[in-house]
């Protein structure tokens, strides 16, 4: 067994090991579960059933994480986007499109942006436009990730929280969830520092175990049957397409997915080591896995599907090839019947109506970020047409909260920096393409009030 997983997923070419990929994967799953209740959780306010989202949020993701395993040997797991799920909860509340729309409507904009994807293959236009991407704005984007998830990290360990007139500030550090997120930052910064294998799952099952007798996590079972699906399942409203209002839906859907992808993949090659001159090899295949995600999520019953950042957690953990995928995938379809005990490490703690935070895998998001950020030093910051775009872009994608965003105000000011100096011929034609069409998506959401 353990010589066809070294062929199959070249295990000795990529410098781990079974037992490195195996950590890796469950490091991954244990930092990004938190989705299975999300995902249910914001869907729901647009009128879909909880247990029959949960249940197509783990079938979308195992799928398009083996797609991504097989096909292209990343240790990259896939998941409803967060952001995506609130952007598809506005459409449904009538926030972008000036009325409501049914959720089945909703659901057929993802189906179609999912299918777009798909179509772009045909003509390489992503692989163009990955490859297409300069060298400077490839490095900023994992460490724009990077300060944006340990931005996300300290949210959700209570470290920060909302303020009027600063719009953030200190969180209370006396508070049970703020204290358990510094002990798991503590603990894992010490593993970690001591070079101890498998320091971030370490500090995972101690931070839930010393939770556990201050209800900061709690026991909820161990195994329950997964819900029904059929609520969702193949309910897409291809009609309510025909609205010319969903058009700008589905372009943005589209838009949102395939930077937020690229963005996620140059994160992640990049900490894994698998760029190579600055290029990510098999990004063709990896794509394949956001759309084919994207495209039966929407036929299962759940939002945009796509590469998750948190797998660089993974990474850290030892993981290199699509083996930690596929246990990940796995610990999804598992998670069907087991969703209580993930609910234990993934899931949250009130601490007002409504309002959860997250201090076990919170100080994983913290530290993932802090390492993702050493991408700057290859950034010429001595050379103002390179330097301003990456900073927007690191900047912007923990200020707008979105990858996206933050990597469309890096690409609009790029070329632009460029042709102001002269140097207009480095560009190449796709990256002003990209930058006119991130500046048209910009519009439409700027007149859609969104």
């Amino acid at each position: 067994m353990s010589a066809l997983l070294q062929r199959l997923f070249k295990l000795q070419e990529n410098q781990t090991s079974v037992r490195a990929e195996l950590r890796g994967g469950v490091v991954t799953f244990l930092t990004m579960s938190y989705i299975i209740f999300v995902q249910p959780g914001v869907l729901s306010q647009a009128g879909m059933d909880f247990g029959a989202v949960m249940v197509a949020t783990c079938l979308a993701s195992a799928l398009a994480t083996f797609v991504m395993a097989f096909g292209a040997n990343y240790p990259v797991a896939l998941a409803p986007c967060m952001g995506e799920n609130f952007f598809f909860l506005t459409v449904v509340l009538g926030v972008v499109t000036g009325a409501a729309v049914s959720w089945q409507a909703a659901l057929a904009a993802v189906f179609v942006s999912g299918v777009l994807f798909l179509v772009m293959s045909l003509f390489r236009l992503r692989e163009a436009i990955f490859d297409a991407i300069p060298l400077s704005l490839k490095f900023a984007i994992p460490a724009g990730i990077g300060v944006f998830i340990a931005f996300i990290g300290m949210q959700q360990g209570g470290l920060v929280v909302a303020a009027k007139g600063s719009m953030v500030k200190l969180g209370d550090l006396s508070s049970g969830p703020a204290l358990l997120t510094l002990l798991g930052l503590v603990l894992i910064s010490v593993l970690m520092t001591l070079k101890v294998k498998g320091a971030i799952l370490i500090g995972l099952i101690v931070t839930t175990l010393v939770g556990l007798p201050f209800e900061l996590t709690s026991y909820h079972g161990v195994v329950d049957l997964p819900p029904d699906i059929s609520p969702v399942f193949l309910q897409m409203d291809l009609r309510g397409l025909l609205d010319v209002a969903m058009i700008p839906v589905v372009v943005i859907f589209l838009f949102m997915v395939l930077f937020d992808t690229i963005g996620t993949l140059v994160g992640v090659g990049q900490q894994a080591g698998l760029m190579r001159a600055g290029k990510l090899e098999r990004v063709g295949r990896a794509l394949l896995s956001d759309a084919v995600g994207t495209t039966a999520g929407a036929m299962l019953g759940t939002s945009t599907v796509s590469s998750y950042i948190e797998s660089a957690a993974g990474v850290s953990a030892g993981a290199r090839t699509g083996l930690a995928s596929v246990v990940c995938g796995i610990l999804f379809l598992l998670a069907l019947f087991f969703y209580p005990l993930v609910q234990m490490v993934g899931g949250g703690v009130e601490v007002a109506e409504g309002v959860f935070l997250h201090p076990v895998t919170a100080p994983v998001m913290i530290l993932v970020g802090s390492m993702m950020v050493k991408a700057v030093k290859h950034i010429p910051w001595d050379e103002p047409s390179e330097a301003i775009p990456a900073f927007l872009i690191i900047l912007g994608m923990p200020l707008t909260y979105s990858i996206a965003d933050g990597l469309a105000l890096g690409f609009i000011a790029y070329p632009l920096l460029k042709l102001c100096s002269g140097k207009g011929r480095e560009v190449s034609v796709l990256v002003y393409v990209m930058a006119v069409l991130l500046g048209g998506v910009f519009v439409l959401k700027a007149t859609m009030g969104h």
